[in-house]
């Protein structure tokens, strides 16, 4: 969807008015949602213009947000709402890099484990700070933490 010569910052500009035109309420409020937190990422270190990588954190923790809200909703009986806040996840997850399946963050773990040396439990904090960094935007978390737990 996304033409490397743009930056991601532009293309969201882009798909903004696209989605004004095509009246996408929920793509465009996830669109404007995401442009305020860059926004807001820029002014605060006073810089013209953002790196891609820093604009997927940004919605990285902006999916993570809206997953987390949408798990409040659910347990309070609020479906309608639990439905918006992953629809508008869903909107925004289009401009992350492409998720791991478990089997290939399996084997990716395994991999670090055996390039780390570690043994058991004890050793989670190295492979945890190893696996984080390279696996960065490409696996969630909370599933490294506990695939690796499951693998020591």
């Amino acid at each position: 969807m996304r033409r490397d010569i743009m930056s991601m910052e532009q293309q969201i500009q882009q798909d903004i008015k696209a989605a004004m035109l095509a009246k996408e309420k929920t793509r465009l409020e996830s669109l404007r949602a995401i442009k305020a937190a860059i926004l807001l990422a820029k002014t605060a270190d006073g810089s013209e213009s953002i790196a891609d990588e820093a604009v997927v954190k940004i919605i990285q923790k902006l999916v993570k947000q809206r997953k987390e809200t949408a798990d409040i909703y659910r347990q309070q009986n609020r479906e309608e709402l639990a439905a918006q806040e992953l629809a508008e996840a869903a909107a925004m997850e289009v401009y992350l890099p492409k998720q791991l399946s478990e089997e290939e963050l399996e084997a990716e773990l395994k991999k670090i484990i055996a390039q780390v040396g570690a043994t058991g439990p004890q050793d989670m904090g190295k492979v945890m700070g190893t696996a984080t960094k390279a696996l960065a935007g490409k696996a969630d978390g909370r599933a490294i933490s506990a695939l690796v737990k499951k693998l020591l």
